[in-house]
């Protein structure tokens, strides 16, 4: 971080006219970035409830190790644990091109209308306007075919693609849930694998929407939710729908110039009187990911207040920002560089998020979506 002067109109005195010079703080990009080996990047994930914990306490600046499991023993009666219910759908199609043949893949980001879809296409430079696609899996979804046409090129490679249905299914969606193959992270560097479609799925999903799973929840069985009930917190939902742009990698020099991809979010109100009852009682609100992190401070209305609403989620969170709801964070570890890690430095603080961050590399912790987590308090 270095700091960058701003001169600002003149200020007239009494007895003179002075300029008033004011001293912003500038976030680079390059504050955070950490070295972390390849093989510690998770290509699997452990049984629910199993995997690593380090709880980082922000005003000792210290931390322990422990397990998921051990959680409940690091909340309090009174505490409200928020985590985000979006369901993953098999985003990436795999088929081929009309008439030629040739390998084609799709993956679908967001639904424009019934039948059109925002999307990223494989091979991008030969899938131009009116390009048509078939997509079938007899194995998977026999008597079952989708039909894909380009209908207009987007930004950053996007495509607007039109899908079609004919056979055994009966909509648009059950075709893609036959067929389709789950959109693991680009650096889980394998296939997706059947047991993907269950692992790569929070045990509370409810309503579809992303082509992300919020990773922090998939540490949760029911065995461990139903502990920190009987620790005596709460636990309840937020939706908020990952985007494809939670990968998105930040370009700019300056993190402020960067801008994140709005995400679908609602905050129901069943869970802003879970928050506003915590908080009026000496509870914290607890966090599981940072996707329930940007649902939260969206809807917030002041201090400790959430307002129920619906809405897109843009707000980028790096450090500087100021948390109005959010008390405790569940994460799992992030990119170097990337929206999430900031997300977390502006949480914890730079200085003592890279130092954890350190430590977990050395003490063998593993990365990313399939990883272990941290809770910081």
């Amino acid at each position: 971080m270095f700091w960058e002067k701003q001169l600002l109109l003149p200020r007239r005195t009494s007895s003179s006219l002075c300029l008033h010079v004011v001293e912003f703080p500038v976030v680079l990009v390059s504050d955070f970035e950490f070295d972390l080996p390849d093989d510690q990047i998770a290509q699997t994930a452990r049984p629910r409830g199993s995997s690593r914990l380090l709880i980082v306490n922000r005003s000792t600046g210290t931390w322990e190790e422990a397990s998921m499991r051990d959680l409940p023993a690091h909340l309090r009666a009174g505490d409200v644990v928020v985590a985000n219910n979006t369901r993953v759908f098999p985003a990436r199609l795999i088929g081929r091109r009309d008439p030629s043949g040739g390998r084609v893949e799709c993956l679908l980001l967001e639904r424009e209308s019934g039948t059109d879809w925002s999307a990223l296409v494989h091979p991008g430079q030969k899938l131009k306007v009116g390009a048509r696609m078939v997509f079938e899996d007899p194995a998977r979804a026999p008597g079952v075919r989708i039909d894909g046409e380009v209908l207009a090129s987007r930004f950053f490679g996007r495509r607007l693609v039109r899908l079609t249905v004919t056979g055994a299914a009966s909509s648009i969606d059950d075709a893609v849930d036959a067929m389709g193959h789950i959109p693991l992270p680009p650096y889980i560097a394998r296939p997706d694998e059947a047991a993907d479609r269950e692992r790569y799925q929070t045990v509370f999903a409810q309503d579809r929407g992303s082509v992300a799973a919020p990773t922090a929840g998939l540490h949760f069985d029911a065995a461990l939710i139903d502990a920190i009930r009987a620790r005596g917190a709460d636990w309840t939902t937020v939706t908020l729908h990952v985007g494809y742009g939670t990968f998105k990698p930040v370009r700019a020099e300056r993190v402020e110039d960067h801008a994140v991809d709005a995400e679908r979010f609602s905050v129901s109100a069943a869970t802003a009187g879970a928050i506003r009852t915590a908080h009026n009682t000496g509870g914290r609100v607890i966090a599981v990911g940072t996707t329930t992190t940007r649902a939260l401070e969206s809807a917030a209305s002041g201090p400790g207040a959430v307002t129920p609403s619906t809405g897109a989620a843009n707000l980028f969170i790096y450090p500087g920002y100021q948390f109005k709801v959010v008390d405790g964070l569940l994460t799992n570890f992030h990119l170097p560089r990337s929206s999430l890690l900031m997300l977390v430095c502006a949480f914890a603080g730079t200085e003592l998020t890279l130092a954890a961050y350190r430590h977990a590399v050395s003490a063998g912790f593993r990365f990313y979506s399939y990883g272990d987590a941290m809770l910081i308090v």
